[in-house]
């Protein structure tokens, strides 16, 4: 199938090891596609399967048009992945966000796009129900009720990616050469004319998730120490307290000494104290060491993925978009 209509909205999709959801992916896009009253591409983006997912979305992307397969060259990350899918949409209009194990409905698109003609320039998703297991739910919802209060920004409570972005968003966020990304923050950075749907949040469609929880808390970190000075204005606040404890322990040793006639033996507290500031200190070390980190990455200047593979209109691009600079 083919179309010669310039995509007015892009619908990017990243993709890890989702072979066995790509077939209810596909069905669902292609009736999406059908019915809208306007042209849509799809962008899927392979962050380094090692399933069957690379060959099926390349199929797919010669044989259906309004298909774009990218293969990045290898797993990058969800966050980076979703950042190539941006870098190459066309869409004119917006480009919409969503995951490919279909917890997020496409069929919605209709309803984001009224809001979009409405004004608005960013229209996010909120998830009023997750169909996840108990801990998992209790994780996302201290993990957002917590970077609410200590975010420098408002960042949406129980947002995630799921959005569509006008295109002059999309185009701000491309700009943005953030190595650690956390694009829901970046979004809420940028500003414009943002409003909220509502909606409820599906089962997978299939397969298990492959965002384990090293993945969910790397994802953490970014959204609290890209988005927040509360950790390092901690450690102001963590020093003073170690100070003030310090010297309540003096004072009392000192009314001890020339009250009481004696000092306390002190091993106990002695233990207890190298304990704890040897502690403050390690604390103190890991958290500064995480903006160093951050910096280190920063300025090597590497590039935030590598297309391997882009396919097009039915054909292998010979150089992709490049990719957004570090």
């Amino acid at each position: 199938m083919s179309t010669d209509r310039h995509p007015q909205i892009s619908i990017v999709i990243p993709l890890f090891n989702e072979e066995e959801s790509l077939p209810f992916l596909h069905e669902r896009l292609v009736a999406l596609m059908d019915a809208f009253h306007i042209a849509l591409e799809v962008v899927l983006v392979d962050d380094g399967s090692t399933d069957h997912t690379a060959e099926t979305i390349t199929q797919l992307a010669l044989t259906d048009s309004r298909f774009q397969a990218v293969l990045l060259s290898r797993n990058f990350g969800h966050q980076l992945a979703l950042s190539a899918g941006l870098g190459a949409a066309l869409g004119t209009e917006a480009v919409f966000i969503l995951d490919g194990d279909l917890q997020d409905p496409p069929e919605l698109l209709p309803d984001f796009y009224k809001k979009l003609q409405e004004g608005y320039e960013v229209v996010y998703a909120v998830r009023e129900n997750r169909k996840e297991s108990r801990f998992k739910k209790m994780l996302y919802y201290w993990f957002y009720r917590i970077l609410k209060q200590i975010s420098h920004i408002e960042i949406p409570v129980d947002s995630g990616d799921f959005s569509l972005l006008h295109r002059k968003v999309v185009d701000v966020l491309l700009k943005m050469p953030e190595e650690s990304r956390f694009i829901r923050g970046m979004r809420s950075w940028i500003g414009f004319k943002q409003i909220a749907l509502h909606y409820e949040r599906d089962e997978r469609q299939a397969g298990v998730s492959k965002y384990s929880f090293k993945m969910l808390f790397k994802l953490a970190y970014n959204g609290f120490f890209n988005f927040s000075e509360f950790p390092v204005k901690a450690l102001t606040s963590l020093g003073f307290l170690s100070v003030g404890i310090s010297l309540v322990y003096l004072a009392t040793v000192l009314v001890k000494k020339f009250f009481y006639g004696g000092v306390p033996e002190g091993f106990t507290a002695l233990l207890f104290a190298i304990i704890l500031f040897s502690g403050v200190q390690l604390i103190s070390l890991g958290i500064i060491g995480e903006y160093v980190l951050r910096i280190f990455f920063q300025v090597k200047n590497r590039p935030l993925y590598i297309v391997d593979k882009h396919i097009r209109k039915g054909k292998q691009v010979q150089e992709a978009r490049p990719s957004v600079k570090a």
